[in-house]
């Protein structure tokens, strides 16, 4: 089992930043990949910025150039630094991960409310 603890959020006007955090505990191997996701009311869950342990992220085109995910695998915390926020970003962020590239499972997050406001 694995348990993830997000924290951050908000709210924000146009432009401004906020900074998503997210702790990972439980079985977790050393291949794993992080990330966040995102929802709005209606629509299907949307993947934002993924990281996997040794490789490069990857990144939603929407956002790319004003978000950035980062991790620490010692602590296996992902984190979520948003810049220049547009309204079109207010959704749920949920935190994910794959604790161990063989297995099929994903574990998330209880989501945290990002509201952009214009």
């Amino acid at each position: 089992q694995v348990q993830l603890v997000e924290s951050g959020g908000g709210v924000v006007q146009a432009g401004g930043s906020l900074r998503l955090s997210c702790a990972a505990s439980g079985s977790i191997t050393s291949r794993n990949t992080m990330g966040w996701y995102r929802q709005v009311p209606g629509k299907q869950r949307e993947l934002v910025a993924t990281f996997p342990a040794g490789g490069a992220a990857g990144y939603a085109r929407s956002v790319l150039g004003r978000f950035t995910i980062s991790r620490d695998n010692a602590k296996n915390t992902v984190l979520l630094q948003m810049n220049s926020l547009k309204p079109e970003d207010s959704a749920v962020y949920y935190c994910y991960i794959h604790p161990d590239w063989s297995l099929g499972s994903d574990y998330w997050g209880q989501g945290t409310q990002v509201t952009v406001s214009s």
